[in-house]
């Protein structure tokens, strides 16, 4: 019950605020713009590791239950974060384009497990912004770095996940997330970036922050609260791997809202509050609130054996 305890609380620390430190700016992304987002989070999970290595020793992994093979893994995970930062950047420049440079962070962990604990979420976001980018990159050979680093990222996520006992492969099929959510979920840890970084044509959301202290599961009633006021008909949405499921939504006293995880929820699902009903693609024009981060225990598969 502890790890579960400290998964609510970094999902919680997680998605209470909402920071727009880093510039913006509204319009349709190019593939130069695509490359510097991409090395945004780049440079965010890099820090991110270099910072939690340098003031975390192996012997404090281990003294939080954590194995030497997973300390390895996490130096490979490290080295791996700091090349795609140079692959990226060196992209950049040889475009003739200035690459941005590293923001000023701030990482809600404050020791191993709740440093892993938050990696496995990153981890996860970092996946779901190369699977929802992909799409918007028209250079194949962007696209081919881009699916690289989108396998290596999701090979880091179920390092993460395993060692913090969850199910490593939750949902058979990888969470697509648009640029807005991604950026509305990294946003959180950015204190502020150099005045000559480059705009990105990136918003951030009002935050929704999951408020329930226990497990998920499907079919269990989940709250959250909304940063804002919720209009009088809404829906919750729930994004997870290739389905998308709105719910209706209530609103309880105090201003919570409440809504039921559907069965399509697996593993870590991104919800939303929306304006409109949507089982399909939710626009970022539908969204008022989120993502919220919520870790759903996905149902035991049933395997019967060939006889």
């Amino acid at each position: 019950m502890k790890l579960l305890s400290t998964t609510t609380s970094i999902t919680t620390l997680l998605l209470s605020t909402t920071t727009l430190s880093a510039p913006l700016q509204k319009r349709a992304p190019t593939d130069v713009d695509i490359l510097q987002y991409a090395l945004t989070l780049e440079h965010l999970e890099n820090v991110f590791y270099r910072d939690a290595l340098s003031q975390f020793p192996e012997s404090a992994f281990l003294a939080a239950n954590f194995t030497s093979a997973y300390y390895s893994n996490l130096l490979y995970i490290a080295y791996d974060e700091e090349e795609h930062v140079s692959l990226l950047s060196s992209a950049l420049a040889a475009a003739g384009v200035k690459p941005v440079d590293p923001c000023t962070y701030n990482f809600p962990y404050t020791d191993p497990r709740t440093f892993v604990t938050l990696a496995s979420i990153l981890e996860g976001v970092g996946t779901s912004a190369y699977l929802g980018g992909a799409g918007l990159i028209t250079s194949k050979e962007y696209l081919g770095v881009a699916g690289s680093i989108l396998v290596t990222e999701s090979l880091h996520t179920s390092v993460q996940r395993f060692n913090l006992g969850q199910i490593a492969a939750a949902n058979p099929y990888g969470t697509a997330l648009g640029l807005n959510p991604v950026f509305t979920l990294a946003a959180q840890f950015i204190l502020s970036c150099p005045p000559d970084n480059p705009a990105l044509p990136v918003m951030a959301f009002p935050a929704l922050t999951a408020t329930q202290g226990v497990p998920a599961a499907a079919g269990m009633m989940f709250t959250f609260t909304a940063n804002g006021t919720v209009p009088d008909t809404f829906f919750v949405v729930f994004v997870s791997g290739l389905e998308t499921t709105s719910v209706p939504g209530s609103l309880m006293d105090g201003g919570m809202i409440s809504a039921t995880i559907p069965p399509t929820a697996m593993g870590q699902t991104y919800v939303f509050v929306s304006a409109a009903e949507t089982n399909g693609t939710i626009m970022d024009e539908m969204v008022l609130f989120g993502p919220a981060v919520v870790e759903v225990t996905p149902a035991a598969p049933v395997f019967v054996p060939d006889e």
